[in-house]
């Protein structure tokens, strides 16, 4: 393949996909420290101080708190995150398991107590506008995928960026800006070196960004597929009318897979479940397991474990994509530094652009003087 078809893939990839890309890095910044902000604007639910040690309330107990609260309503999932909100447990309400997401009521319960402590709003705000901008433009799915094919083009335009730059570099020093030169030649210089600088990350991001997209298509694949074969033998059996101990359900799935703990539990007739079972999703303990999940299905009546497995390689590649993306695995250290990575990149992208504009009017204003020097515009001729 010759430098010119390396070229035009290069400038049409980057050019397709620069405007969206701008706008996820710019959109990508706050994300990044999401948490952080949360926590300072005082968005963020604590746990009150009692004595170290304090036993954890049955989930029994947490569930029908939620249910008092809200008499007729469906639990839907439950959540936790000790390392990041000890003592809370995270439940989402509905009217109907088939209820679309954005219509779950979210309840935040003390784990010990099981007292309500609070009921956010919707999403909404700051933070909620740059999630979906980032996500999938507030057009759902068709969104997510545009995104990620937008994600898939990047990735085209800096291989492509590689191949040119090999040549372009051959008379030059590596990391040379001729500041010398024209502004145009200096940005160009910048451009190819700060695209070197961050060749890996932006790969990294760029492909694990794609992955993402895909996420509600793999947990479809998978819903059709493992989990379908999981919950096969119940297949032609009618839902139960009463469900059994949803503690010892939870028991059950700590006992079946001692190795792990428990990331969140999907109550019988959601999408993670069956009619006939809680679905408790275990994580690892170490910072690479914890981002990947094993769910172990309990029977809702009996309480006993039906399946456990472990999840197939295209839903742990999902898994293990996220922290890749947003850098939130190594804590604040890590943060800042995709902070940093993340603004070259802004510099990278817009310093494209910067070049192809004015490639593009240098080269209108040459055509518009070779037509006055030919005569040929109005007026000219005469």
């Amino acid at each position: 393949m010759n430098i010119r078809l390396w070229f035009l893939i290069h400038k049409w990839t980057s050019l397709v996909c620069t405007v969206f890309l701008l706008m996820l890095c710019l959109t990508g910044l706050p994300l990044i420290f999401h948490e952080e902000i949360d926590h300072t604007f005082g968005d963020e639910v604590e746990a009150p101080e009692m004595p170290a040690g304090t036993p954890a309330a049955s989930m029994d107990q947490i569930a029908e708190a939620a249910r008092l609260r809200h008499p007729g309503e469906l639990i839907r999932f439950a959540f936790w995150d000790e390392k990041e909100h000890p003592h809370l447990t995270l439940l989402t309400m509905t009217e109907t398991y088939d209820a679309p997401p954005e219509d779950d009521r979210l309840i935040v319960l003390d784990s010990r107590t099981a007292d309500i402590l609070d009921e956010p709003p919707p999403d909404s705000g700051f933070m909620y506008i740059m999630f979906k901008l980032h996500v999938d433009l507030f057009a759902g799915l068709p969104g997510m995928l545009f995104l990620g094919f937008m994600g898939l083009l990047f990735v085209v335009a800096i291989v492509s960026g590689v191949v040119l730059y090999s040549p372009f570099m051959r008379k030059l020093d590596f990391g040379t800006v001729r500041t010398q030169r024209s502004t145009r030649l200096q940005w160009l210089d910048l451009h190819n070196l700060l695209g070197v600088v961050t060749l890996v990350w932006a790969l990294v991001v760029g492909l694990t960004g794609s992955i993402n997209t895909l996420s509600q298509v793999v947990i479809g694949i998978w819903q059709q597929g493992q989990l379908a074969e999981m919950v096969a033998p119940y297949k032609d059996l009618d839902p139960p009318t009463d469900l059994g101990s949803v503690q010892r359900a939870m028991d059950t799935a700590s006992a079946a897979v001692p190795d792990m703990d428990i990331s969140f539990l999907a109550w019988p007739g959601t999408l993670f479940s069956s009619p006939h079972h809680y679905s408790v999703f275990m994580r690892g303990t170490t910072p690479l397991t914890s981002r990947l999940l094993q769910p172990a299905l309990i029977d809702a009546v009996s309480g006993e474990l039906t399946d456990t497995r472990t999840m197939p390689w295209y839903v742990q590649t999902l898994l293990l994509s996220q922290p890749l993306h947003f850098g939130d695995y190594g804590g604040l250290p890590l943060k800042v530094l995709w902070l940093v990575l993340d603004l070259i990149t802004i510099v990278v992208l817009g310093s494209g652009l910067y070049l192809w504009i004015g490639r593009h009017q240098r080269s209108t204003a040459r055509q518009i003087e070779e037509i006055k020097g030919g005569g040929l515009l109005e007026g000219e001729t005469r």
